[in-house]
């Protein structure tokens, strides 16, 4: 059976430190910590204090005084590793956790798991080939020498880095290493750890080489994984749930996230509020608990992404437009049903088939999965099809031989509307407007990813009027829109005004409007 130690790195809240380090023992787990050289003393004495009788806590031998960015937080937490390995010979792997980590599983779900699989965790992405850097330095993390903290000494770290540049003064890779980067919480196998702690014994060459790189903490660790450790053996990702805010920064928890953070992909969160005691409680009894039915939905980065998204300015970003100097053709027409019920406009696209010879295409900017002729690769992903959507149209107005072609498309899809109503052909849109009752918007909430199984009904209540609001913002926008040449049936209307916008948007007989509005069970969930 796996037992994990701990190591854990914190710089404030002793009492906070002490009922986490309890918490996570009462499962017969290990921690070494190593609290902040630069914290005050009392501090400590109240942590050792309040963990001296505890057997399975250690501390680091030596406390350094951190700070971000430096290679002191490497430092720190090779001095924790190396304590727990001594400390701890029954440990079987080694989890990086701060004072702001706790567990979102009980500690049996986290021990099969670590049995079941016989792999390190630890994210680990090329340096110079992904994109894991969004912004900021990137090789001058490692080619310059950085003796100075960027945040505390900005001036000195700026100077020091200037001269190196204007001296043309940088320095190679280790020539054996293939430098890799990604989070620093990761969950490493014994045998990996114990062949970390000799390398830094006998590779001192490395070892210099990444005491003065940029926010080694990053690198150091990946690096070394990858260098020691059969990619088979090797899983690249966090065991940690996290997210970041568009600033950078990341996303903190508070009591009323219980249900949400059980329900995600991983094993710790971070990082839960100092001052949400009411969740770490309740975290913490949950890893010294015996649950195992956990349903993991996963959804906790859509339904941020979704929140945070909405209700501003311009709606986040404006629109950007492709291919505008292009036309489908002055003669073509080009029919767009906005329905936000996908099953619904297929359904009348599948009766337009079946009554007319008019060609049709579902959601094929919306899904990818939408059936389409081979056209050279331009159809292969969503993407391709929005980057090159004009050209893309004009290639299926000449494979169906017509020029009249039907589309489907999200009511989000506001931009590509507006897109296609610019063009020199003839564009008539057709909105189906459908009722939204509470159990379609939780269905829809748990389909793009915005809930789970697991989803509390609190904060179902919170999000499904986010939802509504959102589905009639679209519907509004596309009024406002004022779009020429546009229809509307409505699943509240009568048939016959159905097949009135009907025979107008598809310039079709009434018989043959009549038949497709009558279309069986069209609005039906």
């Amino acid at each position: 059976m796996a037992r994990i130690a701990f190591i854990l790195l914190c710089h404030k809240n002793p009492d906070a430190v002490v009922r986490q380090a309890t918490q996570l023992t009462a499962a017969g787990d290990y921690v070494a910590i190593h609290f902040d050289g630069s914290a005050a003393q009392p501090d400590y004495r109240a942590i050792q204090d309040g963990l001296a009788e505890n057997p399975n806590v250690v501390f680091a031998k030596r406390r350094i005084k951190c700070g971000w960015g430096e290679w002191s937080l490497v430092q720190a937490t090779l001095n924790a590793v190396a304590a727990a390995e001594e400390a701890f010979p029954r440990a079987t792997h080694f989890y990086m956790v701060s004072g702001d980590c706790m567990p979102i599983k009980s500690a049996r779900f986290a021990h099969q798991m670590l049995d079941r699989n016989d792999v390190d965790y630890i994210e680990s992405y090329d340096f110079f080939d992904s994109d894991w850097i969004k912004t900021g330095f990137r090789e001058e993390r490692l080619i310059y020498r950085h003796f100075f903290n960027e945040r505390t000494q900005k001036r000195r770290f700026y100077a020091a880095l200037g001269l190196q540049e204007r001296l043309r003064i940088t320095r190679d890779i280790p020539k054996d290493l293939q430098v890799m980067i990604g989070s620093q919480w990761w969950c490493l196998r014994r045998r990996t750890v114990e062949a970390i702690l000799e390398f830094t014994k006998t590779r001192r060459d490395v070892m210099r080489f990444f005491r003065t790189t940029w926010i080694p903490d990053e690198t150091f660790f990946q690096t070394l994984v990858r260098h020691l450790v059969p990619g088979r053996e090797i899983e690249n990702r966090t065991l940690t749930f996290l997210m970041f805010t568009d600033y950078g920064m990341p996303v903190t928890f508070y009591n009323d996230h219980y249900d949400l953070l059980l329900g995600q992909d991983g094993i710790f969160a971070r990082k839960i509020s100092a001052e949400a005691e009411g969740l770490r409680d309740r975290l913490g009894d949950l890893y010294a608990g015996e649950e195992m039915d956990f349903v993991i939905s996963d959804e906790g980065r859509n339904l941020f992404r979704f929140l945070t998204g909405r209700g501003r300015i311009g709606r986040r970003f404006a629109p950007r437009f492709w291919e505008n100097e292009t036309t489908l053709g002055r003669s073509r027409e080009l029919m767009i049903i906005a329905c936000k019920k996908w099953h619904v406009a297929k359904r009348l696209v599948a009766a337009i088939r079946q009554h007319t010879n008019v060609p049709a295409v579902e959601y094929l900017f919306n899904e990818d999965a939408t059936e389409l002729p081979d056209l050279g690769g331009i159809e292969s992903s969503l993407r391709k099809r929005g980057r090159h959507r004009r050209a893309l149209m004009r290639m299926l107005f000449d494979h169906y031989d017509s020029d009249r072609l039907v589309i489907c498309l999200d009511t989000s899809s506001l931009d590509l509307m507006r897109d296609f109503f610019t063009d020199r052909a003839t564009v008539r849109l057709l909105e189906i407007e459908c009722s939204f009752d509470d159990a379609y918007l939780v269905g829809h909430a748990n389909r793009v990813g915005l809930a789970g199984e697991q989803t509390s009904n609190a904060t179902l209540e919170r999000l499904l009027p986010t939802i509504r609001h959102d589905m009639i913002y679209e519907r509004d926008a596309i009024r406002d829109a004022e779009f020429a040449n546009a229809s509307r049936i409505k699943e509240t209307a009568s048939l016959d005004e159905n097949a009135a916008a009907i025979a107008r948007f598809l310039s079709t007989s009434p018989e043959v409007a009549r038949k497709l509005a009558e279309t069986p069970h069209l609005f039906v969930d």
